[in-house]
């Protein structure tokens, strides 16, 4: 394993990655929005990246090869001397992420001061040009202020230096499922898996690449409806139990019943409603007591559909509710 994770170098990405993680996971389309950023990204230029990251990437859930005492050692110095520089661009970089787009700040010294920035990792980079936490700080960065491809450049060489780091596996997969790679982006947010299996994230990211591409994934042969059905499901499942206060994650493992083939709805219900016993009263509630009328409507549940109906009064659910109500016969019945 690379002396990157044996010195602890990874507490760096980890306070690099919390601004990520809270704001803007990465996550495939229906994900929550991140923070009010400029229309604009700012105008700033990258150094020259690697060669474009290619469409499948074979390292994707390598793991690392074996060091010898030389090269452990040769690493450790490396990052004994990288380090603290590295803690000082990460601080700065937090700082001026949190500044971008926020208000009463002068956006023009915060855009001038992001490409400064750029500049010095750029020269980081080449004093250390093997150390992997450098490439992975610098991709996220890039990656905030709207710079997508010399983001994931810069993270395909983290993965080429360092194929053990689960938040780049992350990054590469949102990066090749964003530009119509879902086969690929799914082998990197297994490995994602594999790596940090107790990330709800990556099991999310799973699910979503699964559901968002099915037609992809039956295409290649390499998958079959049975099979992609119950990982996607059980990677929704996973996000859900090991993230129970993320109403997001429970919401989507419960919807995800309806993307079955087969679907279970009594299963459905009961899921359902265990998600609205964790709610308060109001539109989180409502929402999903449409959801379970929906349920009790294809299974011919009428009057137990229309009373659930009843008890939907917010405005916002009017035209979703009637739209269900217009499915009811004139006379209920079992």
């Amino acid at each position: 394993m690379l002396i990157l994770r044996s010195l602890s170098v990874l507490c760096v990405l980890l306070a690099a990655v919390a601004t990520l993680s809270a704001s803007d996971p990465g996550m495939p389309a229906g994900s929550a929005a991140p923070p009010a950023l400029p229309a604009t990204p700012p105008a700033v230029t990258a150094p020259a990246p690697p060669a474009a990251i290619p469409p499948t990437d074979k390292t994707a859930g390598s793991t690392s090869a074996a060091l010898s005492p030389a090269e452990v050692a040769a690493q450790a110095a490396i990052a004994a001397k990288a380090t603290p520089r590295l803690r000082e661009l990460v601080s700065r970089q937090d700082a001026l992420l949190a500044a971008l787009g926020k208000e009463g700040a002068d956006q023009d010294n915060v855009k001038r001061d992001i490409q400064n920035l750029v500049f010095e990792y750029d020269a980081f980079l080449r004093t250390y040009p093997t150390f992997a936490a450098g490439y992975v700080t610098y991709g996220l960065l890039l990656g905030k202020v709207g710079m997508r491809r010399e983001s994931a450049a810069i993270l395909l060489k983290a993965n080429q230096l360092d194929p053990d780091i689960p938040i780049v596996k992350n990054q590469l997969g949102n990066y090749l499922a964003e530009e119509g790679e879902p086969i690929e982006a799914a082998g990197y947010f297994v490995a994602a898996v594999r790596l940090a299996p107790e990330e709800p994230l990556y099991h999310y990211q799973l699910g979503t690449v699964l559901t968002e591409a099915r037609d992809d994934f039956l295409k290649s042969g390499q998958w079959s409806r049975a099979q992609l059905d119950r990982t996607m499901q059980e990677s929704f499942k996973r996000a859900a139990e090991l993230a129970p206060k993320n109403f997001a994650f429970a919401y989507r493992y419960a919807q995800s019943f309806a993307d079955l083939a087969e679907p279970n709805w009594d299963e459905a219900l009961k899921v359902w409603g265990a998600l609205e016993d964790e709610c308060s009263p109001g539109l989180e509630k409502e929402t999903i007591r449409l959801q379970a009328a929906n349920i009790l409507i294809k299974q011919k549940k009428y009057d137990h559909a229309r009373l659930l109906l009843a008890t939907v009064t917010a405005e916002s659910l009017k035209e979703p509710k009637q739209t269900l109500v217009d499915q009811l016969p004139a006379s209920s019945g079992k």
